[in-house]
């Protein structure tokens, strides 16, 4: 695995930069999933100008606005802030480096730095105050394209979408959260995909009604974006070991003197008890691990049936023996390794609702069917899956089975109404 960049040159290329450890596979490949579904939805949304079916609003600008003392303390702030921390975490890498996301969160920085940075941008702003002097105050009329808002939509989704998947990862893992709170919302972990689109989905439908776009289209438009951006996310999951992988694949075994995959020469039972002291830490009750038994064909690889994730960015599993480093774990019993699944699905999904997006003029059409298909996604790789359970009795589901079921019907009757929808808003008063 590739915690982050400094682990994927040494490792690939066997230089060795110990900066690049602030940067962490993870995060690079989720911003690049976001620039990808930003390109996707501001393309869709051009081509859905182009053929009269969204239109533009009308705004006024002013340029040659006057300098407040307002504008120099918010140059001032932002100038500390930047230098407080960004700079502050690059000089102190070594200890930042560990959590990048929980040093930002912290009271910790470089006060020379943020002093230096604040005192730039003061400068900057004066001189460009200077520089603009002779500059009359004009106010005009434009028209705004919703493709050239695609930057603030992606930005109201990033945020959106990470406050929901860090409440509903907490509604999921409730004894996690009550016994820490406060580490549970703020960790860089523990994310739950339904959560952060459902919180995302009411935030956007706000800002669409802000800025008069018809929040249908939009859905149209972000469908196969939502998709993508969803599997690439899940690419950074696998290459980083992030723990969010499946259950294990009884039919394999770790072998502790390579740290290869191998077929299993004995009963799951016998592993559990060999491994029981690490099981115990990741399970409550080890005489009930999630688990199935399932070999890779002869032509297939058997990575994609049973991966053992080492040097994973957790640190989860048994430690390796001769690795000096800072990730020098590996799971003992291989799991399945479902970010890989999810990534090959969600291109798959991607790319029919790609090709069919032209297919229907009415709005929610692409939405529902990137409903249906995102809800059967969801639930087949449930059950490969370890998540907490709700007893309801004849069954129990996992949370993002019930959502996942949900988000289906929804997408199947949206489908259905879809034209009867169009006809109710069309027919209203503007």
């Amino acid at each position: 695995m590739y915690p982050d960049f400094y682990h994927l040159l040494k490792d690939l290329f066997g230089v060795s930069i110990p900066v690049l450890s602030l940067f962490k596979t993870f995060g690079f490949i989720v911003a690049l999933s976001f620039f990808a579904a930003a390109y996707f939805l501001m393309k869709e949304l051009k081509r859905k100008e182009d053929e009269g079916l969204i239109g533009f609003q009308i705004d006024e600008i002013t340029t040659g606005k006057k300098t407040t003392i307002g504008d120099y303390i918010s140059n001032l702030l932002i100038g500390f802030l930047l230098g407080y921390k960004m700079i502050g975490m690059f000089l102190s890498f070594q200890e930042s480096s560990h959590d990048p996301l929980n040093y930002l969160l912290s009271l910790k920085g470089n006060l020379a730095a943020g002093i230096l940075l604040a005192l730039i941008l003061l400068a900057y702003k004066a001189y460009s105050t200077y520089q603009n002097k002779d500059v009359k105050e004009e106010t005009k009329k434009v028209k705004v394209y919703p493709h050239t808002k695609v930057g603030d939509i992606a930005v109201i989704a990033a945020i959106g979408g990470f406050a929901g998947a860090k409440v509903f990862n907490a509604l999921e893992t409730w004894d996690s959260f009550i016994a820490d709170p406060l580490g549970s919302l703020f960790s860089s972990s523990g994310l739950t995909f339904y959560g952060g689109l459902i919180v995302a989905t009411i935030a956007l439908w706000y800002y669409s009604k802000k800025i008069k776009l018809d929040f249908r289209h939009l859905c149209d438009a972000a469908g196969p974006a939502l998709i993508l951006a969803y599997g690439l996310g899940r690419l950074g999951c696998q290459v980083s070991g992030d723990g969010d992988w499946g259950i294990f694949n009884s039919a394999y075994i770790t072998d502790m003197n390579t740290y290869k995959v191998v077929l299993a020469t004995k009963p799951f039972s016998e592993s559990v008890i060999d491994y029981r002291q690490y099981l115990q830490t990741e399970f409550s009750d080890i005489n009930n691990i999630p688990h199935k038994s399932i070999s890779a064909p002869s032509f297939l690889p058997t990575s994609l049936f049973a991966y053992n994730y080492p040097k994973n960015v957790n640190n989860v599993g048994i430690t390796m023996n001769g690795v000096n480093d800072e990730y020098n774990s590996v799971l003992p019993l291989p799991v399945f390794p479902t970010p890989v699944y999810e990534l090959g699905m969600c291109l798959i999904i991607f790319g029919i609702l790609w090709k069919i997006r032209k297919r229907w003029q009415t709005p929610l059409s692409i939405f529902s069917v990137y409903l249906i298909f995102n809800g059967i996604e969801r639930f087949f790789i449930e059950q490969f899956r370890v998540n907490s359970k709700y007893d309801l009795g004849f069954i129990q589901p996992t949370q993002a089975e019930i959502i996942a079921v949900c988000i289906s019907l929804i997408g199947i009757l949206l489908f259905i109404f879809r034209k009867k929808i169009d006809s109710f808003i069309s027919a209203k008063p503007n």
